[in-house]
């Protein structure tokens, strides 16, 4: 395809954004939705400007996706503040472990007895639809590192943890499809007992022992306004991955966990004080970009120099990851538009609604929360289970792993379909639900 041409379409794409940002903010729809309807608008099947080969792509789209996936793992990561013994925390583990594996299962057994597909090509689709997305899910997910809501909050750590605990699912799937037992050990141990823990404890440990060496030298060298926090960014999302991955944990998990521990760097640098450093340097983090030397909100004096260094180190770290991470869901979610429609399968639909409306919500349902979540919480989490970008990423993946024409076809119509109906279903639920939710909270709950 035209390079040329594809410029100018995500251009106008992003023009077309900017120009009617002011309206869309008041229509219940959502940036990812209006990608969706325009990338169908300019596939085949409308007016033609682009096409594109899934088979064909399907290696520089596995990257690409993987790139989009890591920057919102990373951003995830720094916004979730409290501490890992928080009770909060149970929300997430609980979605990212229990829910997750019930929804692929849920999801297998569909497939293999309403589609009567064969078990190792049901547990593949099933574990590449199973894990909710980071990227898409932005509109409910914490808004910054001071939204301690625990249904947003719960959300977060789901989407930050279980697009790398679906791997070993993944795995698993593909290897059904070779028909071999011989491999069930070494999966056990290799591919879920050793990779999970790896990748987390290696980027947790990187990204706090980072964010403590970055921040004292900083402060010694009083440059704290003048690093350039993008390069830290992006070193830091390239370590984490490349280490985890050499020691075969997974990369995913690994930045997630580099995020929440440079967080915990910067906790434990401003004292551990409920306000985010960001906020009292940088009052308008991923709203605008400050200017580091303009950075400083109100008396700098009355500012410890750790403070500083932190808010500006995790202000300029979050705005940067937000606009790759904003640019990423547009080109992605526009692609998928082009090639919907060529890929639409109509089997699609009843395992959607099965998934959104019956499989993910009693899964929900069916945990032992206690006091975290009241039922009315419980049932938006239910709902809430946004796929994105992450199966985008594992259906690309598995196609480069050795799936055969017909297993390849029918992994693609239905994860493309899925998709860009949770697109559009959620797209379109949002914020109504997350507006009856505030109210609701703002009647019924503490603070």
């Amino acid at each position: 395809m035209n390079f040329i041409l594809w410029m100018a379409v995500l251009g106008a794409v992003l023009l077309t954004l900017a120009l009617t940002s002011s309206y869309l903010r008041w229509l219940p729809v959502t940036t990812s939705a209006v990608c969706l309807i325009l990338g169908v608008a300019i596939g085949p099947s409308g007016l033609g400007l682009l096409q594109l080969e899934i088979a064909q792509a399907s290696f520089w789209l596995e990257h690409l996706s993987e790139v989009a996936v890591l920057f919102s793992l990373f951003v995830g990561g720094l916004k979730l503040r409290l501490p890992l013994a928080n009770r909060a925390w149970r929300i997430a583990y609980g979605l990212a472990g229990p829910v997750m594996v019930l929804t692929i299962v849920g999801v297998c057994l569909l497939l293999h007895y309403l589609m009567g597909l064969p078990w190792g090509v049901s547990m593949l689709i099933g574990a590449i639809l199973a894990p909710t997305d980071p990227v898409l899910a932005s509109l409910v997910q914490v808004t910054d590192a001071k939204d301690y809501d625990r249904v947003r909050f719960g959300l977060s750590g789901e989407s930050g943890l279980n697009d790398g605990v679906a791997f070993p699912f993944v795995i698993l799937g593909l290897l059904l499809l070779r028909d071999d037992s011989a491999w069930l050990t070494e999966w056990l141990l290799r591919d879920l007992l050793w990779a999970v823990p790896a990748g987390l404890l290696t980027g947790y440990w990187m990204g706090r022992g980072l964010g403590r060496l970055t921040l004292s030298m900083r402060i010694r060298n009083d440059d704290s306004t003048l690093s350039p926090n993008d390069y830290l960014s992006l070193a830091l999302i390239a370590l984490a991955y490349v280490a985890a991955e050499a020691i075969e944990g997974y990369g995913f998990l690994s930045v997630f966990a580099a995020g929440l521990g440079l967080r915990q760097a910067e906790v434990r640098q401003t004292g551990g004080a409920r306000t985010p450093a960001e906020h009292l340097v940088q009052p308008l983090v991923g709203h605008q970009h400050v200017e580091p030397q303009h950075a400083i909100h109100g008396d700098r004096q009355a500012l410890a120099d750790g403070q500083v260094a932190a808010g500006i180190m995790m202000g300029d770290m979050l705005s940067f990851g937000s606009i790759v991470e904003r640019a990423m869901e547009v080109f992605l979610v526009t692609l998928l538009g082009v090639v919907l429609l060529t890929h639409w399968d109509w089997r699609s639909l009843p395992v959607a609604l099965a998934l959104f409306v019956l499989i993910r919500p009693l899964s929900v349902l069916l945990m032992p929360w206690g006091k975290l979540l009241d039922m009315r919480q419980r049932l938006l989490v239910g709902w809430f289970g946004i796929r994105g970008i992450g199966s985008l990423f594992y259906l690309f993946y598995a196609l480069n792993h050795g799936l055969d024409a017909q297993v390849a076809a029918v992994s693609t119509h239905f994860t493309l379909s899925v998709v860009a109906l949770s697109i559009l279903l959620h797209g379109l639920s949002t914020q109504p639900l997350l507006v009856g939710y505030e109210r609701y909270k703002a009647k019924n709950l503490k603070p």
